[in-house]
């Protein structure tokens, strides 16, 4: 079987590269280019490549690097998901608390830039929705590394990082919009 590795620097210039062309594409369709608005969807972007660098290469370096992502099909399917939750979870590994606290806080950010760039995301609900579609396509695209797992531990932890965010940024605008005068 073919395996392809691909650097965090490809992946990053890759990613880049995307973002660029959907942006400019979306100023041309809507004739309109605004830097706040920019600048808010820069934090979707930083999002974005943060949580490419940690959930799919490692976490150690390699050689003083981040190691490579392997792309190809080695394994088969069943040895590469897990579906039964909190199973693994404490014993995989000696990091486990650290795996369990990376998976939530990742997924803060989202909580809290997702509402603020994208004005459907009005609620927690709407919010934490939006991030579990996200999560589940990252778990699913890890299919295609066998050095990867998809677990059903990194959706609701993942999920559980989103929900801690949005509580933040709507009980931030609840306060505030408390504080104005009536």
């Amino acid at each position: 079987m073919t395996m392809i590795e691909i650097s965090y620097l490809q992946m990053f210039i890759f990613i880049t590269l995307i973002w660029i062309l959907v942006r400019f594409i979306i100023a041309i369709r809507f004739k309109k280019f605004s830097v706040k608005r920019e600048l808010q969807m820069l934090l979707v972007y930083i999002c974005l490549v943060v949580i490419a660098r940690f959930v799919y290469f490692p976490l150690h370096f390699v050689d003083g690097k981040i190691g490579t992502l392997t792309i190809g099909f080695s394994t088969t399917l069943s040895d590469m998901i897990s579906l039964i939750p909190f199973f693994f979870l404490f014993d995989r590994y000696d990091g486990w608390l650290i795996n369990i606290i990376g998976n939530i806080v990742m997924f803060i950010p989202v909580g809290i830039v997702w509402p603020i760039c994208f004005r459907k995301l009005d609620n927690i609900k709407k919010t934490v929705l939006a991030g579990i579609c996200f999560i589940i396509f990252i778990e699913l695209s890890q299919l295609v590394s066998p050095e990867r797992h998809t677990d059903i531990d990194d959706l609701i932890l993942n999920a559980s990082g989103v929900l801690i965010g949005a509580c933040i940024i709507f009980a931030i605008r609840k306060a505030a919009k408390s504080d104005l005068p009536q």
